[in-house]
C-alpha cells in the first residue's frame, strides 16, 4: 500500500464548473428603474433585479427610483439613486 493514494469518496467542495455564482443580471454603471420592496438591517432600501438583491441607500419601501449600479458582489449588488423613476400609470390617472 505504500505509495498508493487512498480515496474516501468524492471530493467535497469541488464542483469543477468554474464560477461558484451564476452570471449577474446587472452590469457596473448601468441604470435601471426599480421598485424598492424592503428595508435592510442597515436601513437601506432593497430592490430585486431579476432576483438579484440590490441595496440602495436613502430609499424606503414603495419608492420607484432610477438607480446606477456601483458595486457587484457574489450575492448582491449596490447602487445609488440617480433620479426619480417614471410615474406609473396608476399615479398618472389619479383624480
Amino acid at each position: 500500500m505504500e505509495g498508493e493514494r487512498r480515496s474516501f469518496g468524492p471530493r467535497r467542495g469541488f464542483r469543477g464548473r468554474g464560477s461558484r455564482f451564476p452570471p449577474k443580471p446587472v452590469e457596473m454603471g448601468q441604470e435601471y428603474e426599480v421598485d424598492v420592496s424592503e428595508t435592510s438591517r442597515r436601513g437601506e432600501g432593497i430592490a430585486r433585479i431579476q432576483g438579484l438583491v440590490t441595496f440602495i441607500p436613502d430609499t424606503k419601501p414603495g419608492d420607484h427610483v432610477k438607480i446606477r449600479i456601483t458595486r457587484i458582489s457574489g450575492r448582491f449588488a449596490e447602487a445609488e439613486v440617480v433620479g426619480k423613476g417614471e410615474a406609473k400609470e396608476e399615479e398618472e390617472t389619479e383624480e
